[in-house]
């Protein structure tokens, strides 16, 4: 399946047939005119300028069914995709042939539920295990989010000796805002979102109550027990397991390769939408500091986070009347497809239909030119290949396209 679809958005330029029928961007200035010289020396003869990237698209599979987290089986070229109604394929990124895997955990595909996030762990395949998250019924016909672990046979297309690992609680009959992305630390540690669940209860908020874990971030050791240095460890009146709290609907999270910095990338309310670099025990303003309006009504949800010292401020927000930007799945990028691109951080967008990249100084972030932007696609995830830096894009839809970005410049 490698139909090559145009991207668009991404630099003013000529759009050229390229072989094999599909469509390239080139940047009619620059895409073919190569320059000399180095950054000590911008006259030096020895070093070509890199050249811009062409980013050319093409469909790696289709057919999946909300398709909602992603991840790459490190030196196997496969990719994980959760399907959010309930299923996990392995995706060869040669070929594209898709293999269903047995043995997923028992989810509630109801509202924003169901199989949400993968995680493949990061000395996969000497370790085999992947992290699940997922809506599942806790009591009675109330839900929560889930994490469980399960070692991945990949020969057999089966997961075994599944292990349930962390419920958030409390357990509501809302079906909404399960935040439940997961990601590995640098510290081996896991960590996980829970939102919170759609309360409208701005005076007295779960993101503000400390007993629960709605609307933080989670961290957890690798067999789901409590890391003794976690920050309130022991603490009264606070969830061993809390690493931030404050959070609204946390559905995007990455490290940064260089600092280990976690970054999140949050649904805001009525726009209100941010980045944030997560502090350790801090308070990230949900709901008593937002930059977004109650819905429908253009009134501020509490204080401006600038103007609360005790908030944890976003890098970078779309206040209310931007539009927004809601995000979804995010990563840094590090590879040799897009060199020009190496630290940059690629954030989906659902509603805003394209793949956003931002360019990131320390704590500055700039958005650059977008990708797939006007194909009307709600992007859901994205991931990178490790071995080669090609760019894996999941769509939200019904009858939905994994797509593969690759780098048509030469290099």
């Amino acid at each position: 399946m490698n139909r090559t679809v145009l991207i668009s958005g991404v630099a003013t330029g000529l759009v050229v047939l390229a072989a094999g029928g599909g469509f390239l961007l080139l940047d009619e200035n620059t895409a073919d005119t190569p320059t000399t010289g180095t950054d000590e020396d911008p006259t030096a003869p020895d070093a070509p300028r890199v050249p811009d990237p062409q980013p050319e698209v093409d469909i790696l599979a289709e057919g999946f069914d909300q398709p909602w987290g992603l991840d790459v089986l490190p030196g196997a070229d496969r990719l994980l995709v959760t399907e959010r109604p309930g299923a996990l394929s392995l995706v060869d990124t040669a070929s594209g042939e898709v293999t269903e895997i047995d043995g997923i955990p028992e989810v509630t595909a109801q509202g924003q539920g169901g199989l949400l996030d993968v995680a493949v762990h990061p000395d996969f395949p000497e370790s085999d295990w992947i992290y699940l998250t997922y809506s599942a019924a806790a009591q009675d016909t109330d839900t929560t989010t889930h994490l469980a672990r399960a070692r991945l046979d990949p020969a057999a297309a089966q997961l075994v000796e599944l292990e349930p690992l962390f419920a958030a609680e409390p357990s509501l009959p809302a079906h909404q805002h399960y935040g439940s992305t997961v990601a590995f630390g640098p510290d081996g540690m896991v960590y996980l979102t829970v939102g919170d669940r759609g309360d409208k209860n701005f005076d007295d908020h779960p993101a503000q109550d400390t007993t629960t874990t709605l609307g933080t971030t989670v961290r957890l050791e690798p067999d789901g027990s409590i890391p003794e240095d976690n920050p309130f460890v022991g603490a009264p009146g606070v969830a061993d397991e809390i690493y931030s709290y404050g959070h609204r609907n946390v559905q995007a999270m990455a490290f940064h390769p260089q600092s280990g910095q976690l970054w999140q990338a949050e649904h805001g309310e009525e726009d209100g939408d941010e980045i944030n670099v997560v502090q350790e025990g801090g308070n990230h303003g949900w709901p008593e500091a937002h930059t977004g309006c109650e819905y429908g009504t253009d009134t501020p949800i509490g204080d401006h986070p600038a103007d609360r010292e005790d908030i944890v401020d976003p890098v970078h927000y779309w206040e209310c009347g931007s539009g927004g930007f809601p995000p979804s799945g995010m990563t840094f990028y590090q590879g040799e497809e897009f060199p020009s691109w190496q630290g940059d951080l690629l954030v989906g967008t659902l509603a805003g239909q394209y793949l956003a990249r931002f360019t990131v100084d320390e704590r500055r972030v700039e958005e650059a030119d977008p990708l797939l932007d006007g194909e009307g696609m709600r992007i859901r995830n994205v991931a990178v290949g490790p071995s080669d830096g090609v760019l894996y894009v999941a769509v939200d839809d019904s009858d939905a396209p994994v797509l593969r970005i690759t780098n048509a410049a030469e290099q």
